[in-house]
């Protein structure tokens, strides 16, 4: 497999990965909330008592988890391709999102909104078509820097030039 198709791999996996964790993070984090309750946020105590449920609960905790990985590989991702390109994949999660509060949390999503949604998906279809990548990483020196008046650095010839 080629330098390039195993970037363009990476890429996709982890654009995937990217999407499905923040979409699933979120919706576990919906069903923890939902679990809490309203927070009353007009007496210290109520915010306290609510407060506590929250950190107390491991719904909650999975959540934050699935959203610290897909953090991270959005972190990663950014670094392989264009912000042109990733920010509209992860429109993606904008289908999810529904679908998942469909199936896990009893939405109630209007046809309308199913419309929307299609037209996102192939939005997404759409910038599948273009390179992932339009910009070129910076060059990386091979050799940390050194101050010359320490000595040469690692990479540098000794002798007369």
């Amino acid at each position: 497999m080629s330098a390039v198709s195993t970037h363009r791999t990476k890429t996709y996996i982890f654009v995937f990965l990217l999407v499905l964790l923040g979409s699933v993070g979120n919706t576990i984090l919906s069903k923890g909330m939902k679990n809490v309750g309203d927070v009353q946020i007009s007496h210290f105590s109520s915010l306290a008592a609510s407060l506590l449920h929250i950190v107390s609960s491991g719904t909650i905790w999975l959540g934050i988890a699935c959203m610290l990985l897909f953090f991270v590989c959005h972190m990663l991702v950014l670094s392989w391709a264009d912000y042109s390109f990733v920010m509209p994949f992860q429109a993606l999660a904008y289908a999810l999102v529904p679908l998942f509060g469909y199936l896990f949390l009893g939405d109630r999503v209007a046809a309308t909104r199913w419309a929307g949604i299609v037209v996102i998906v192939a939005g997404v279809i759409l910038i599948n078509r273009t390179p992932a990548r339009t910009t070129h990483p910076p060059e990386l020196p091979l050799t940390p820097p050194f101050d010359s008046s320490l000595g040469p650095s690692l990479g540098a010839s000794v002798g007369p030039h």
